[in-house]
């Protein structure tokens, strides 16, 4: 029998990275129709680039070089936008990307190098396309099918800026799902099952809250891990999280609380706050010190169960919100050392593609630009030295699994050890502006003198008198000390 409350092991272990699917790559293999903006122009709110599945199967070896083990998409089934969150077939994958041809193909293939893929569902609104909605567009209240939304007058203003029917954010391109109907419920859940029967690895859950009905939800995992105990459940919920994380909902939300964290702990100093405020709906972020980060973090492993605080989607961006590179004005060393933090840290890390060489975006449109595949203006610095973070977390369990403990956090200087099954790691960061002198008391955890490696390269450690000196650690610069002795 399926333990409900059990999260997948091997998203414990994964590192996602998320494609924006018309803007990651496009292959010569899949016909497109005319009209498509250049690759290299910038973006525009209604604009399509043209990228497909074909061309994420034909990039798969960079992602796993860059240490990817499992592929988050946005929308990938037939719509009339770019984002494809405005679906109108949820069986069948947009053309654009090359149809469900080109989808079983990447899955195929993702599934033979032993990655993972989980899509978008979005099952709180449809569109204006979408048959059961347009059959109500055409036919008025004599529709059969006028209960699966709520509406409040006929005809329809599907095209008016007040509809008078429910729809997300009041947005006549996206009427709401009336999820009390059954048959609704039954269409919904549904999907759900064939997308993992065929071989889906999961489902992210756009806006769940929008569903304001948790048996709605336990069924749906209920539906889910029937079909794949394994299947991840990750929802879009960017406030705290526990009445979603208690074993009969989700295995994890995307931990846009992480993100706020991370903001304000590397990017203090150099934030854009023009950028920052409003992002993801939360309030206003705070700077925070070596000590206040230290504790927060901390805090949001505790306020979840292990199994899924161990399953949470860490992310530093995502296509809903600037990138954070330009949340920190560019400052490359901030979102370099946050993504040190985010590798060797317990949750599953995501990272928005493009962001490893250096992309940057503001708000919508602009995060969601086409992935530069001329290697001439990547920042090659950077890619290294993300890729040097996930292959350090994919060779230690302890980075993965480890318990998180705070050692030392003072003003710009965070030391933090992980420990599992005897392998102990130290991480130490340096976010300030003069060089780190540090001398940190560890005998709580090593009684007798151990010299220690540095698995970045730089100067090794050793413990005299019960602390931990290591000489000296530059501004901006980190360090994952291996005891070797």
């Amino acid at each position: 029998m399926t333990d409900l409350t059990h999260t997948p092991d091997w998203v414990k272990n994964a590192i996602f990275y998320q494609i924006f699917p018309d803007r990651f790559a496009k292959s010569k293999n899949v016909e497109k129709p005319e009209h498509l903006e250049p690759w290299s122009l910038p973006v525009t709110q209604h604009g399509f680039k043209g990228g497909d599945l074909l061309g994420v199967c034909e990039h798969l070896d960079y992602l796993q070089d860059l240490g990817v083990t499992a592929l988050y998409f946005n929308p990938i089934f037939a719509s009339a936008a770019n984002h494809r969150y405005h679906t109108f077939d949820y069986y069948q994958v947009d053309p654009i990307l090359g149809g469900n041809t080109a989808y079983f193909t990447l899955l195929e293939e993702v599934h033979r190098r032993g990655m993972y893929l989980i899509l978008d569902g979005v099952f709180n609104h449809a569109s204006r396309g979408f048959f059961q909605f347009h059959h109500i567009l055409e036919n008025g209240e004599k529709s059969p099918y006028r209960d699966w939304f709520t509406v409040y007058g006929y005809p329809l203003n599907a095209y008016h800026d007040k509809p008078n029917y429910s729809a997300w954010w009041n947005m006549p391109a996206l009427p709401q799902f009336n999820t009390d109907n059954p048959r609704v419920r039954e269409f919904l859940f549904g999907i759900a099952r064939y997308w993992i029967e065929q071989g889906a690895d999961g489902w992210r859950l756009d806006v769940p809250f929008e569903i304001k009905d948790p048996e709605f939800w336990r069924k749906f995992r209920v539906i889910t891990k029937e079909a794949n105990p394994d299947a991840y459940l990750v929802g879009e919920i960017p406030s705290e999280a526990q009445e979603w994380l208690q074993g009969d909902m989700f295995d994890a939300v995307m931990n846009y609380q992480f993100t706020a964290a991370c903001v304000g702990f590397f990017g203090k100093g150099s934030r854009d706050d023009g950028l920052i405020s409003g992002m993801m709906g939360l309030p206003e972020i705070p700077e925070l010190d070596a000590s206040d980060f230290a504790q927060r973090t901390r805090q949001l492993l505790e306020i979840y169960p292990r199994q899924n605080a161990l399953a949470q989607l860490n992310l530093l961006d995502s296509h809903d919100m600037p990138r954070f590179l330009s949340m920190v004005r560019g400052k490359k060393d901030a979102f370099r050392l946050a993504s040190l933090f985010q590798m060797t840290y317990p949750g599953a890390p995501c990272i928005y593609y493009g962001d490893e060489i250096g992309l940057m975006g503001g708000r919508d449109p602009d995060c969601r630009a086409p992935f530069p595949w001329d290697e001439a203006v990547w920042d090659h610095d950077l890619h290294n030295a993300i890729r040097t973070y996930t292959h350090l977390r994919l060779k230690h369990p302890v980075l993965r699994a480890g318990e998180f403990e705070p050692v030392f956090a003072q003003e710009a200087c965070l030391a933090y050890l992980r420990h599992l099954d005897g392998e102990q790691l130290f991480v130490l960061l340096n976010t300030g502006h003069s060089t780190w002198d540090f001398n940190v008391p560890v005998e709580k955890w090593f009684a007798n003198a151990v010299e220690f490696e540095d698995l970045l390269g730089g100067e090794g450690a050793v413990i005299e008198e019960g602390h931990l000196r290591k000489g000296q650690l530059p501004p901006w610069q980190g360090a994952v000390l291996k005891p070797i002795s």
